[in-house]
């Protein structure tokens, strides 16, 4: 259903437009705003990276540009490293990102990686959903931690152990 290739130059124009995505700004956080020049910049570098992976999703019958995720916050001593997952809404509901997450976390795990963090916010549910359903654990709430329309919402922190049950 999807592919995971590193994100690169080719995805420059792909990710200007999920940038224009209001409610994938939202279910994101992403409240800065970016220009070509920077995302042209963070597309050159990631393959730079060694605390990071970053990768574009794509569908593996068509090719089509899904959305991109990454794996940052990389801790070594811990072995331990944190997540992340931005799809354009007009694919939602159609399971690309919960075997996106199962493709990442396996890569993950078998780099001898222990645990794989994450938020996501209140208002969006349905990436819980597909969190838990990939076996993910919610371990606590931050009250409070996210302003958007000038509101607060809550941020629910949730993580997937090398020794949890997978679904």
């Amino acid at each position: 259903m999807v592919v995971l290739r590193p994100l690169g130059p080719q995805d420059v124009d792909e990710l200007m437009n999920a940038l224009t995505d209001p409610e994938m700004l939202r279910l994101t956080g992403t409240h800065a705003t970016f220009d070509r020049a920077q995302i042209e910049r963070h597309c050159a570098t990631r393959a730079a990276h060694s605390d990071r992976l970053d990768y574009a999703v794509l569908d593996r019958s068509t090719g089509e540009f899904l959305g991109d995720l990454a794996v940052n916050d990389l801790d070594e001593e811990n072995l331990s490293c944190g997540f992340r997952i931005a799809l354009r809404t007009a694919v939602a509901g159609r399971g690309y990102g919960t075997e996106a997450i199962r493709l990442i976390v396996d890569h993950v795990f078998s780099q001898g990686l222990h645990r794989i963090g994450l938020e996501v916010y209140v208002f969006n549910p349905r990436a819980r959903r597909v969190y838990e359903k990939v076996g993910f654990v919610h371990e606590g709430t931050m009250r409070d931690a996210v302003r958007w329309d000038g509101q607060w919402f809550d941020t629910e922190v949730m993580a997937l152990l090398s020794t949890d049950p997978r679904r």
